[in-house]
């Protein structure tokens, strides 16, 4: 069994933050990467599949060589191949997933994992938007999984605490929950094995954007939140004179 697993090295802001000189992103020395948390799952789910079913997992990511430090991280972990897909410049989840689904349709592998969101862009489109391009069965927020002949039984989070189980033919896309396994640790051996493996390099094909950054900033902060206490008429007599005060 192949299993591809999408993953994305994402950006987290430090205690502060400095914009680029057009003010349409972060300014890089400002940020700090990582594998993103979702996608840490998705991998170790994608290697117990392989433990269990055998075959291999493919690690692909989308961006530039600096990218490459999130499929090392999945080779350390165990990923038996790894494939980046340069010149996707956009974050925008269509123009990633319209690179992706070219990496699908070579690879046809019989599953396809993708963590819930990213926890920079936590748009939590990237993984759909892939499955229709790609023209996969797919279920979201995956927090189980269990393989059979042909077909997976899937339990999915939903509002609430409610869980769904599902039924879904091979090969299909799910994205992945945090919970649903516990990562494996990549120890230091691993990590330099990692290192002297060679990744994989393809070009994306249609990189046009659905949308685009018009600016960012660091929003202005109002006043002070006002905590209110007392019991609930006192709190319900002062939540009424906030509301008199505001349309007044």
């Amino acid at each position: 069994m192949r299993v591809l697993v999408c993953v994305k090295q994402v950006r987290a802001l430090g205690d502060e933050v400095e914009f680029t000189a057009d003010g349409t992103d972060v300014d890089p020395d400002y940020l700090d990467a990582a594998l993103n948390e979702w996608d840490s799952y998705a991998t170790e789910e994608a290697l117990c599949v392989r433990e269990a079913h055998g075959g291999e997992v493919v690690a692909v990511t989308c961006g530039p060589k600096e990218s490459e430090a999130a499929l090392r991280r999945c080779l350390a972990m165990g990923a038996d191949r790894a494939l980046r897909v340069d010149g996707v410049e956009s974050h925008d989840p269509l123009c990633v997933a319209r690179a992706l689904a070219e990496v699908v349709r070579e690879e046809s592998p019989d599953l396809v994992l993708c963590g819930v969101q990213s926890s920079d862009s936590v748009q939590a489109a990237t993984g759909t938007a892939l499955a229709g391009l790609a023209g996969l069965p797919h279920v979201a927020v995956v927090t189980k999984l269990e393989l059979g002949t042909g077909s997976a039984r899937v339990h999915r989070e939903l509002e609430g605490g409610l869980l769904d189980v599902v039924d879904v033919d091979l090969p299909a896309l799910l994205t992945i929950q945090t919970g649903i396994n516990q990562p494996r640790y990549a120890n230091l051996r691993a990590i330099k094995q990692a290192e002297q493996v060679e990744i994989a390099v393809r070009q994306a094909g249609d990189t046009a954007a659905g949308s685009r950054v018009r600016r960012m900033f660091v929003p202005s902060r109002g006043d002070a939140a006002e905590m209110l206490g007392g019991d609930p008429a006192e709190v319900a007599r002062r939540i009424a004179e906030i509301v008199r005060e505001r349309v007044a």
